[in-house]
């Protein structure tokens, strides 16, 4: 006896692959599918909708099949209301409690389909019947932050997932759900690309985020970085310990980890640079108290603090010092980063594995990134985190940094001629 449910799956289906990945998951986990309706969009606007009944020799089976196609976007045929249970205890989710994808999705409560704001990975899905204006409200909730009472959604009955389909305009460098990393794209055209896209997302009053690791610093990018602050191209900074260590080293001591960066050579006492910067910036009551005091007076640290733009420095096990801005609780750290996460429409990561996946694990697929590295496995993991838009390039950061600045400057060079010309 065979078991088999009606899914229905609508939208750019076919050129975003949809339909394809869903085929392909029926058939893999060894179950059969019979297309009911298929109707076809006509034109690169319209829509598609696909309606076909899924079967399988067994429950578990069929269950394993509707939970892929439930990952694509597709829904059952007339779906019920989301089942939510009330959280037992603080920190505590129901069994069989939904784990959101990054994808933006939607809950169906008392008949109507709700927005789940704030969407990330691996979250809990918690409605609020009575939001803030007396609506229904869904949002999401990292385990430790779920409160005995809060209603969460288990399984995924009446949850529709929306995953990102392809752009009907023009990709550009942000091509929809890239696949492979290469180290011989065009790299100086891909630059200008990213760098128009920056200017595109300033101009229309967007947010980017720049999630960076010591190496910008190492191979000398700090002043071209420094600079993009400087013009207002950056609102919020992700970093280390380490990263933000170095760049003050470079202003009080004109090296990073003890090596300048201009000459290539080791200073005498040079390896002790950065913990005397450490000591120097607790002394002086932190990063903004050394600005102000005119310790630092140059770099990435001191054009944050100048300009405003929100930083988080979140801190390891490995971290000298800390300095005092160091965020050292693990949890308190990715509450910061999620909230600067959310806010941005545009994020650098700028070779670091490590800050750029906690950062990725936070950001809504339709987020647009551009991950850099010289390591293409780097690359390629923080690219597999589920962006629909992304850039990846497999270079040295010491030459993308200052030829991203120097593009995106000229930007606005040209911007500020033509101006003056309509001025004149």
């Amino acid at each position: 006896m065979s078991h088999s449910r009606t899914v229905e799956i609508e939208g750019h289906i076919i050129d975003s692959g949809t339909m394809q990945r869903c085929f392909g998951a029926v058939m893999d986990l060894g179950g059969s599918f019979d297309v009911e309706q298929f109707d076809v969009g006509t034109h690169e606007e319209a829509e598609s909708y696909c309606r076909m009944r899924v079967s399988a020799d067994d429950e578990g089976t069929l269950q394993a099949i509707l939970h892929e196609l439930h990952q694509n976007g597709a829904v059952l045929e007339d779906p019920s209301d989301v089942a939510l249970v009330a959280a037992p205890d603080d920190k505590v989710v129901p069994p069989d409690f939904y784990s959101t994808t990054n994808h933006p999705t939607e809950v169906r409560y008392d008949g109507e389909w709700i927005d789940v704001e704030r969407i990330e990975m691996d979250c809990a899905l918690i409605v609020d019947p009575d939001g803030p204006d007396g609506e229904p409200r869904a949002y999401t909730k990292v385990l430790n932050a779920v409160e005995e009472g809060d209603l969460v959604a288990t399984d995924e009955s009446g949850i529709r997932v929306n995953p990102p389909e392809r752009p009907r305009g023009s990709g550009g460098a942000f091509g929809f759900m890239q696949g492979g990393v290469s180290s011989e794209r065009p790299s100086e055209s891909t630059i200008r690309e990213v760098a128009a896209e920056l200017r595109e997302v300033k101009e229309a009053g967007g947010n980017v985020m720049v999630v960076a690791g010591p190496a910008v610093i190492h191979s000398g990018a700090g002043d071209a970085l420094a600079d993009l602050v400087e013009a207002g191209y950056v609102d919020s900074l992700s970093a280390g310990n380490g990263f933000a260590t170095h760049d003050l080293e470079r202003s009080l001591y004109g090296t990073s980890l003890g090596m300048d960066v201009e000459t290539l050579e080791h200073p005498r006492k040079g390896h002790k640079h950065h913990i005397w910067t450490i000591s120097e910036i607790i002394r002086a009551g932190g990063i903004e108290a050394a600005v102000e005091e005119g310790i630092v007076t140059e770099g990435v640290m001191y054009q944050c603090v100048r300009n405003d733009v929100d930083t988080v420095l979140a801190g390891s096990i490995r971290d000298d010092g800390p300095l005092p801005d160091t965020v050292t609780d693990a949890v308190e750290a990715q509450d910061a980063i999620r909230d600067q996460a959310h806010d941005a429409d545009i994020v650098l990561m700028l070779a670091t594995l490590l800050h750029s996946v906690a950062v990725g694990n936070c950001l809504p697929s339709t987020t647009k990134t551009v991950c850099v590295d010289i390591n293409p496995a780097t690359v390629t993991q923080l690219l597999d985190r589920g962006s629909a838009q992304a850039v990846g390039m497999v270079t040295d950061i010491g030459t993308f940094v200052p030829t991203l600045a120097e593009f995106v400057l000229e930007g606005d060079e040209d911007a500020a001629i033509a101006e003056a010309g309509e001025n004149a």
